[in-house]
C-alpha cells in the first residue's frame, strides 16, 4: 500500500467528540476515534493531533456573555486539555503508545510542549496529542494546528468535519450549496469560506502546506485520505 503522507497532524474539533449529545463526551465516538488513528498509525503513518475544546468551553462565546476575554480564552484551553487526556486514555485502550504535551504547563498530567521532545516521540512510533492550544489567548486551535503542523514538520493537515467538505454556503441551510473539491488558500480567504480562520489558512499559505477537509463520521475515511483517494476538499496553492 503507497501511502501519499507519512507525517500528518490531525485537527480534531470538540464538537466531534460530542456525537449526538449537546455536550461533554461520547464514549462511543471517542472509541471510534481512537480506532481510526489505530488503524493508520499501524500504516506507518506518524500522527500528530490537536483537538479543541468546544464541546466543554468555548472562550469567545463565554466572553459574550460578560466572562473577560483573555480569562475565557485560558478556560477554553483548559478545556483542550480535558479532551486530550480522554483522547489519550481512549488511544492507549486501544494499545497505542500516546504522549499528551500542553501549551499550558501542569507536569501532573502532561508533558510541556516541546519541539524537538514531539518530534522525537513520533519517530518512535508514538501518536502526539497538542492540547492547551498555543498557550496565549485570541488564538484558536485552528491556528494552534497550522503552528504545530509546521513546526513538527507535517506534510498535512487533515481537517476533521462533520462534513463531506467545504461547500459554496452552508448546506444544513442552502439546498443549493455545492461542495467544493479544490480550494487556493486565497479562494478560502477572499471568499470568507469557513475551512479554519484566516490567521491559520495564512500560515498555511506562507508554508505552504496544504489542508484536506473531510468527514470524519464516515469509518474508514482517514485511512481512505492517506492512501490517495479523492476524497473531501483540498486546499493548498493555486
Amino acid at each position: 500500500m503507497i501511502l501519499r503522507y507519512k507525517r500528518v497532524l490531525l485537527k480534531l474539533s470538540g464538537e466531534a467528540l460530542m456525537g449526538d449529545q449537546g455536550f461533554g463526551i461520547d464514549p462511543e465516538v471517542l472509541q471510534d476515534i481512537a480506532q481510526e488513528v489505530k488503524e493508520v498509525h499501524a500504516l506507518g503513518v506518524e500522527v500528530a493531533i490537536v483537538i479543541g475544546g468546544g464541546n466543554i468551553f468555548r472562550g469567545i462565546t463565554a466572553s459574550n456573555y460578560g466572562v473577560d476575554r483573555v480569562t475565557a480564552d485560558y478556560m477554553g484551553m483548559l478545556a483542550t486539555v480535558m479532551n486530550g487526556l480522554a483522547l489519550q486514555g481512549a488511544m492507549e485502550k486501544e494499545g497505542v503508545m500516546t504522549r499528551l504535551q500542553t501549551a499550558i504547563e501542569m507536569h501532573q498530567v502532561a508533558e510541556p510542549y516541546i519541539r524537538r521532545r514531539a518530534i522525537r516521540h513520533l519517530e518512535k512510533g508514538r501518536v502526539v496529542i497538542f492540547a492547551g492550544g498555543n498557550g496565549n489567548p485570541f488564538f484558536t486551535t485552528d491556528t494552534t494546528a497550522s503552528l504545530r503542523a509546521v513546526e513538527i514538520g507535517a506534510e498535512v493537515i487533515l481537517k476533521a468535519t462533520k462534513v463531506d467538505g467545504v461547500y459554496s454556503a452552508d448546506p444544513m441551510l442552502d439546498q443549493e450549496a455545492v461542495m467544493l473539491p479544490r480550494l487556493t488558500y486565497l479562494d478560502v480567504l477572499q471568499q470568507g469560506l469557513k475551512v479554519m480562520d484566516s490567521t491559520a489558512i495564512s500560515l498555511c499559505m506562507d508554508n505552504k502546506l496544504p489542508i484536506i477537509v473531510f468527514n470524519l463520521t464516515v469509518r474508514g475515511n482517514i485511512k481512505r485520505v492517506l492512501i490517495g483517494e479523492e476524497l473531501g476538499t483540498v486546499v493548498q496553492g493555486g
